[in-house]
């Protein structure tokens, strides 16, 4: 898949979000990337938030272990996981 790929630390997620959603929940793909609706608005950084905290939890890891390594302020991001034995295609399973 695309959307994901290893690191040295774990992984690496493109995402496409979309905030202020009814309820955070991954919707699929869009384009190359894995889309999320996060609850939380795109307003000091509480969708950014969200999205850390709704990986975490998908991939039962500590919230430390999720980051936004790119595009903080951009619907498209790209994501680290620093957990080598997460598997981010699960997130398209649920």
């Amino acid at each position: 898949m695309s959307w994901y790929s290893r690191t040295a630390q774990g992984w690496r997620i493109a995402v496409h979000v979309q905030p202020g959603a009814k309820k955070s929940e991954v919707a699929g793909l869009h384009g190359e990337r894995l889309k999320i609706r996060v609850a939380a608005p795109p307003l000091e950084g509480r969708a950014n938030e969200a999205l850390i905290a709704f990986l975490a939890e998908k991939l039962a890891l500590p919230r430390a272990r999720v980051r936004v390594a790119k595009g903080g302020q951009a619907r498209t991001k790209l994501v680290e996981i620093d957990d080598p034995n997460a598997d981010p295609a699960r997130l398209l399973e649920a």
